[in-house]
């Protein structure tokens, strides 16, 4: 789930649970719903921010080593291409 749609949720969660106030007594109630959607959409949003790539604690994060050591000026090393050719005879 992303930014967004974490941000949809708490919006349309806090609209069904605070905003609407229902005339009649229906088999869902509205503002369960709309808490049930906030909940969702802030834990969205937590788990969002904790595995985003600037922010959280790099537990997602891949790593890339190099075997011939560190690339000049942060640029990875180009790839070698080995041609080997068969002789003919």
């Amino acid at each position: 789930m992303g930014l967004f749609v974490s941000l949809i949720l708490i919006a349309v969660g806090a609209i069904l649970a605070w905003a609407v106030h229902p005339t009649s007594s229906g088999a869902v109630d509205v503002n369960t719903v709309g808490y049930i959607l906030l909940v969702v959409g802030i834990v969205g949003l937590i788990l969002d921010l904790l595995l985003w790539e600037s922010w959280g604690p790099r537990l997602m994060r891949r790593r890339t080593a190099y075997a011939d050591g560190p690339a000049e000026r942060g640029y990875p090393a180009r790839r070698r291409t080995v041609v080997e050719e068969d002789d003919v005879y």
